[in-house]
């Protein structure tokens, strides 16, 4: 492991947390295999926390690291795929892709050879080490699980026009928070990788490349302007760039973030994966194991990561599934998404990271056992933050708990402030409540779930179109009338 300490961790550069030392490895496109799972989970019991937490990006984190992860750790990862071969892009933030990539029969074209190609071309290029740590690409297929709606620098979605097949290229540009703008270009398959390339090479001859902050694409397309940073990237081509008008390379953002969740045929014949879900994102060293296990003997020894921190068991036959849900409840774990814990997140909370004001994995694990006899019938994303910087989810949720500090008498206790979404110019979306406590928060939320599920307008509207149709005032008097039931 390297020396000192950077603010984004990698598997080569030691971060610090309140708990200990943190270390992110990166899985390209979320994809892992049954032996590197097991060598993960080895390394979180002998270095680590003995778990690791799936983040928003689809990589591994494994915290509460005391004992170093030596030299000799680290060359075993790198045999296995895990690590790249130049540890100094380690710090560059995951290549995000379809977690259903190859196996979604909707998609139009799978995406993974792209992931490996930008992967490949990073480690093999070494000034690429100069770009931000924060540097983002996605490459979407244009299946039925889409990532094109998650916060990227850049991303490819794919999409048809007139029976040929492109993907329209998408840049992170304006305000901070706007979803990635359509920049009206159409590239051929071949095209999306030289395209990428330059653009990374236009991003560092405008920044300070010794700079410790180096600022985000989006700061340099805002201070250089859309055409003229895309006038240099041309000129980096041997062709030219497809214009065309926005309106054929619509963003189609998705209704369902959790369509993966549960049980779904793959194209190829007599197969199934299974989208599993992981209580805010953490794994028991033990838990690791044992589905690296079932993937090897269902499956093909494939796991795949999703940005929405669960994960997915590939390749099943068909008439083997009961076999794999019978045993992935053992592991206390669950696949529907009729279950709170389907759409739950959290930061790591207080006990791990010195900016949270509250410790948000404990009072969203208490929420969702309070919550067991709320039945859904589709996700509800709950999010738990313990400061305003927003760390484990960068797009709005359905409900958002803000985590604050209020005194009460001569005592600081822990609260949040609630929100709901819809305010597009709020990181969180509108305040409903403020300063609830932790004590306080089971039975508000509860009310306003039941308050959603008896009194939306017909049974498929979504928490979102159900708040959005009333103001802050008209929610709280309904909540208050639920209450007083």
């Amino acid at each position: 492991m390297q020396s000192g300490f950077t603010a984004c961790p990698g598997l080569f550069y030691a971060t610090p947390a309140r708990d200990g030392i943190l270390s992110r490895i990166r899985i390209p496109g979320g994809i892992i295999n049954s032996e590197q799972c097991r060598v993960i989970a080895d390394i979180s019991k002998q270095c680590g926390g003995g778990y690791v937490d799936v983040t928003n990006r689809a990589n591994l984190q494994i915290r509460e690291i005391h004992n170093t992860i030596d030299g000799k750790i680290l060359r075993r990862l790198q045999e296995i795929g895990l690590g790249s071969s130049n540890t100094n892009v380690d710090h560059i933030r995951n290549i995000m892709s379809s977690p259903t990539a190859g196996i979604d029969s909707q998609e139009l074209i799978d995406t993974r050879p792209f992931v490996e190609a930008w992967d490949k071309h990073i480690a093999a290029h070494s000034h690429l080490s100069e770009l931000s740590a924060k540097f983002s690409v996605c490459f979407d297929g244009g299946g039925t699980v889409q990532v094109c709606d998650r916060p990227n620098d850049i991303g490819f979605v794919a999409v048809m026009v007139d029976g040929s097949l492109y993907f329209c290229l998408y840049l992170s540009i304006g305000a901070k928070g706007e979803l990635p703008r359509n920049m009206g270009i159409l590239l051929k398959p071949e095209e999306c990788l030289p395209v990428l390339g330059a653009l990374a090479n236009v991003y560092l001859n405008h920044i300070d490349t010794i700079s410790s902050r180096k600022p985000r694409l989006r700061e340099v397309l805002n201070d250089l302007g859309e055409k003229n940073y895309l006038q240099e990237v041309e000129r980096c081509l041997p062709f030219s760039l497809r214009y065309v008008d926005h309106n054929e390379c619509p963003l189609q953002i998705p209704a369902n973030k959790y369509k993966h969740i549960g049980i779904h045929p793959q194209r190829q014949s007599g197969l199934s994966y299974i989208g599993v879900v992981l209580p805010l994102g953490r794994l028991e060293a033990s838990q690791i194991q044992r589905l690296a296990e079932l993937a090897e003997d269902y499956g093909s020894g494939t796991i795949r990561l999703t940005p929405w921190q669960n994960l997915l068991i590939s390749d099943i036959p068909n008439q083997q599934v009961n076999d794999v849900l019978n045993e992935i409840e053992k592991l206390g774990l669950h696949w529907s998404t009729a279950n709170i814990r389907s759409a739950l997140v959290a930061c790591s909370g207080k006990t791990g990271c010195a900016s949270s004001q509250t410790d948000t994995k404990r009072h969203a694990l208490a929420l969702a056992e309070y919550l067991d006899r709320v039945n859904l019938t589709q996700p509800i994303n709950i999010y738990f933050s313990g400061c305003s910087k927003s760390c484990a989810q960068h797009t709005q949720s359905d409900i958002a708990l803000l985590g604050i500090n209020i005194n009460k008498g001569m005592t600081t206790v822990e609260a949040y402030h609630v929100y709901v979404c819809g305010d597009s110019e709020q990181k969180f979306g509108r305040e409903v409540y403020q300063s609830i406590t932790p004590a306080e928060l089971p039975a508000l939320i509860e009310q306003m779930l039941l308050v959603y599920q008896t009194q939306r307008s017909e049974p498929h509207e979504s928490f979102e179109e159900f708040v959005n149709r009333h103001t802050i005032s008209q929610l709280k008097q309904l909540f208050l009338l639920n209450q007083q039931v």
